[in-house]
Parts: C-alpha cells; sequence; structure tokens
C-alpha cells in the first residue's frame, strides 16, 4: 500500500492556542526556502474543544496536512487522540509532532531530543556530568528529565515548590530521579556537573531566585529552557560565578528538524544563520 504522505506531501502546520507567537513558521520557512523545497508551514488556531475536530480532520485528510506540531495546551490530547505514538511520547503523555501515514496519525515528542542536540553543539561532553539538577516539574520538565535519565546520568534531581509534582516525575521516571522542595535546592546543586531551569522564572523580566552555582563540579554546565530572554537572570548568574552556560533557543531550533524531515524527506541544519534570524526577529518583536 502507498504511503498517504504522498498525496498531502509539502503542507504542514503548527497548532495551539493561542498560537500567534510561535516562531516556528520562521524555522520552517527558512528551511524551506534554503533547501529549495515547495512547501508550506503554517500556523493554526485551534481552541482545546475544538482540538479532537482538527486531529479528525488530519487522520481523514480533509486537513490536507501531512502533519505538523502541537503546542501548548494541546501536547498531551494529542498524545491521547494519536493512533500510533511512540514510546517516546507515551511515556511522557505528550507529543509535539505528529504525521499521517496510512490512514493513521503517528505521534512523537522532539522536546528532549532539542534539548540534548542543543548541548552536543555547544557543550560537547556534556553528558559525563552525571548528577543533574531540574529546577521545576511542570509539563516542560518531562521531556528534559527523560532525555537527561536516558544519556545515562546517575542521579536526576527535580526540584520543585511543590514537592508532591516533583515527586509525581521521579515516579515516572523510575530509580533515578529524586524530588526535592525548594528548601533542598543549594544542597543538591553541591557537586552537579548540570542544572536546567525549565520553569518560567526569569522570562520576560520576571523575578528569579539567586542561586550559588560555584558549588557545582568543575566543568558543571548551566542552562535554560527559556530563551526570552536570551540571557536569562540564572544565565548570568551563572557567567557571574565562572560556571559555563548554554541558552535555550537552540533546544527550539533543534527540536523542529526531526519533524521538518518528516514532513519534508531532508534533515535540515541548525546553522548559525537560522539562529541569528530568530535572535533579529526576538529584537524585533519582544
Amino acid at each position: 500500500m502507498a504511503d498517504s504522505r504522498e498525496t498531502f506531501v509539502n503542507h504542514a502546520f503548527v497548532a495551539g492556542y493561542p498560537i500567534k507567537h510561535s516562531r516556528s513558521p520562521l524555522i520552517h520557512g527558512h528551511w524551506l526556502e534554503q533547501l529549495g523545497l515547495s512547501g508550506s508551514y503554517e500556523r493554526i488556531e485551534v481552541e482545546p474543544a475544538n482540538f479532537p475536530q482538527f486531529m479528525g480532520s488530519l487522520k481523514d485528510g480533509s486537513s490536507g496536512f501531512c502533519g505538523g506540531n502541537v503546542t501548548i495546551p494541546h501536547k498531551e490530547i494529542a498524545c491521547r487522540l494519536a493512533d500510533k505514538p511512540d514510546e517516546l511520547s507515551t511515556e511522557l503523555g505528550a507529543a509535539n509532532t505528529l504525521w499521517r501515514e496510512n490512514g493513521l496519525i503517528w505521534a512523537t515528542n522532539t522536546d528532549g531530543a532539542g534539548f540534548t542536540a542543543n548541548l552536543d553543539d555547544l557543550a560537547p561532553g556534556w553528558e559525563k556530568a552525571e548528577r543533574a539538577v531540574i529546577l521545576g516539574a511542570g509539563g516542560a520538565s518531562r521531556a528534559v528529565i527523560q532525555a537527561v535519565r536516558d544519556r545515562g546520568f546517575r542521579e536526576v534531581h527535580v526540584v520543585n515548590r511543590t514537592v508532591a509534582r516533583a515527586r509525581e516525575l521521579a515516579d515516572r521516571f523510575g530509580e533515578k530521579v529524586h524530588a526535592h522542595s525548594l528548601d533542598a535546592l543549594a544542597e543538591v546543586t553541591v557537586g552537579a556537573g548540570l542544572f536546567v531551569n525549565t520553569t518560567s522564572l526569569g522570562m520576560d523580566g520576571e523575578q528569579a531566585p539567586t542561586i550559588d552555582f560555584s558549588t557545582m563540579r568543575d566543568g558543571a554546565i548551566v542552562t535554560d529552557i527559556v530563551y526570552v530572554p536570551l540571557r536569562t537572570p540564572f544565565l548570568r548568574q551563572a557567567e557571574e560565578q565562572g560556571v559555563a552556560t548554554v541558552d535555550g533557543l537552540g533546544m527550539l531550533l533543534h527540536q523542529a528538524a526531526p519533524g521538518f524531515e518528516r514532513w519534508f524527506g531532508v534533515r535540515p541544519e541548525v546553522d548559525a544563520k537560522l539562529r541569528q534570524m530568530i535572535i533579529d526577529d526576538m529584537e524585533s518583536h519582544p
């Protein structure tokens, strides 16, 4: 049987609510132009109550899309409604990448791959750190916890204001993952090789607590999945304390590449030109 993507090739989407600030169309549009491919990638604003209907139109082909991305608040329901969620998205309970194949909706989650690819690119060898501290236990932390665990970290310490939320994630991701309240943050940071902020603290000028990163092991890395501003309060603190940092923009860029390859058939490159284009857009459209 022919792959049904042939009929709907070259038209993809990002669906969310709201969606107008998504930079995904810029990323995919850049790659389409760079690679000389015909096609489209567009924003689709879908209210939560209408998302099941949207998924139905994707499945029966009436939407005209071969697949696309889903973002807040649709990642969890996209995973539940997909016919073929993969192992990654099933464990996470959330999907961000969908495609239609042989009349079925397949799903995966590329957030973790984007996170690790960013560190692989900018901080090679980061996975040798063994102990990680992850601040936050919301939806954004799940893919990071999973990715860090799967890269061989011996200990993953999840610190959250509500410790019960952190315990839920420890239960979900296994014995290497440990839950802590905010009171334990200073203690678990001592000797850690990787610190990741997955909360919204520091976003758009929001205040962030002061953290002593100097107690981390030699060669430690501090990273933040927030990328607006690019140099977040946590990254500034780490830099001032002499600790290496990696910003969160690369995660956004790298997580987009697997979906593009799925829909358009070519693996795109995350390069300096793309990164600068997104930075310029952030500065002109804060």
